[in-house]
């Protein structure tokens, strides 16, 4: 029940995640008027970093909540936040008001990442966690690729997007399984009897700061390349055809979406037995390859672009699959849900930078999204290096 619970939280986290994706180029239209892909580019770099930094924080909102209150009761919270303001996004007048409410709404998602994979990586037995972190990853790309399919049969047009937003409301009905039906993690139940915890300051106390910084940077490199460039490929498939292909934003999502979930899926199975380095290594490898060949070597949408983009979706979001895996292995139980939240979603505030950056580099580059994605993704470059200065803690329990 609690895998259960997790996985639909992440699958709808997800879908929360990439509607805006699809959505963005005909809302931001409508909502505008006149303007250009300068202006619809300027708008996106905002509103996707107004949610990277809202995920940010909710991360560390609701992470803290976890180790303070429980990972129940803060994961139904923070579902609840991201369904019902999400909904409101069907009422914006104008572009600020899908800034705010992506704000908003990204409160929840950071925290329930966080959340889930506490509570799942507490209450599974040690053997099973490469294959549940495959599924942590696979559940949220499962998610996006849902948005593709419901935006395939429903094209998302300037005159149709809102009610986009009033899907991505239906979560909230989870909210009330989670409270009736799962239990409360017992390894946090044990770690907090009879403790004052303090996990705000014992990640960033003296013993467990390095460890901090550098699962957020690690978490940057994914992040960074993710919404600074792969989450731009619907809106480069619609630019590539002139808007002429009503399904072509759809067909992207869901491919890019497709290749992500078993990218995520197959990454800690496959790279769980080598050294956390070598895997995080190979995965910065395939990333900077595959989005070097994807973004300097196609210039119109058919069906190689296609098969391009969901390798691509394959290799970069294998990150979310193996992350799972390394990020409960560097914190204590009783601090963990704070510790991951903090690191994963500090990681998006840089992600913030690099979307905002993006946005930029659009009308730098007079509005060509590839030349832009280009230059974002280098950042696999960073990882390369950062990942060896980070603890190795293959075959190491989880620590107490």
């Amino acid at each position: 029940m609690i895998l259960v619970a997790a996985f639909l939280g992440w699958l709808f986290d997800g879908f929360e995640m990439s509607l805006f994706s699809v959505v963005a180029r005909p809302a931001l239209k409508d909502l505008i008027g006149q303007g250009g892909e300068a202006v619809v580019g300027d708008w996106m770099g905002r509103i996707t970093a107004g949610f990277l930094l809202g995920a940010a924080t909710g991360g560390l909102v609701f992470g803290w909540l976890g180790d303070r209150i429980g990972r129940v009761r803060a994961m139904s919270l923070s579902i609840l936040t991201y369904s019902l303001f999400s909904g409101a996004a069907y009422f914006a007048g104008a572009p600020w008001h899908l800034l705010i409410l992506r704000f908003v709404a990204a409160l929840g998602m950071g925290g329930e990442w966080s959340l889930g994979v506490a509570l799942v990586m507490e209450t599974w037995p040690e053997k099973n966690r490469p294959r549940l972190a495959g599924a942590i990853g696979a559940a949220s790309n499962l998610g996006m690729v849902l948005v593709g399919i419901v935006a395939w049969r429903i094209p998302v047009t300037v005159q149709s997007w809102r009610w986009m937003f009033l899907v991505g409301a239906s979560p909230a009905v989870l909210t009330l399984m989670i409270r009736l039906f799962i239990p409360e993690s017992p390894r946090w139940q044990a770690s907090v009897r009879g403790a004052r915890v303090r996990p705000l300051q014992e990640i960033l106390g003296r013993n467990l700061l390095h460890r901090t910084l550098l699962a957020s940077a690690l978490a940057s490199v994914a992040l960074i390349g993710t919404w600074g460039s792969i989450q731009w490929i619907p809106l480069w498939a619609d630019q590539m055809t002139g808007g002429t292909v009503a399904h072509a934003k759809a067909q992207a999502q869901m491919i890019s979406s497709l290749g992500a979930t078993l990218g995520s899926a197959l990454a800690p199975v496959l790279l769980g037995p080598l050294p956390r380095r070598w895997g995080y290594f190979l995965l910065c490898v395939a990333s900077l390859a595959a989005c070097a060949f994807l973004f300097r070597g196609f210039t119109a949408f058919g069906g190689n672009f296609l098969v391009m983009v969901f390798f691509t979706g394959a290799c970069t979001a294998a990150f979310y699959g193996w992350l799972p895996l390394y990020l409960p292995e560097l914190f204590p139980t009783r601090v963990r849900a704070t510790g991951q939240g903090v690191a994963y979603n500090s990681g998006r505030i840089l992600a913030a930078v690099g979307a905002l950056a993006g946005g930029q580099l659009v009308g730098f580059y007079h509005g060509s999204y590839s030349r832009m994605a280009s230059i974002i993704t280098l950042v696999y470059c960073v990882g390369m290096g950062l990942i060896w200065l980070a603890p190795e803690t293959r075959h190491q329990p989880l620590p107490e």
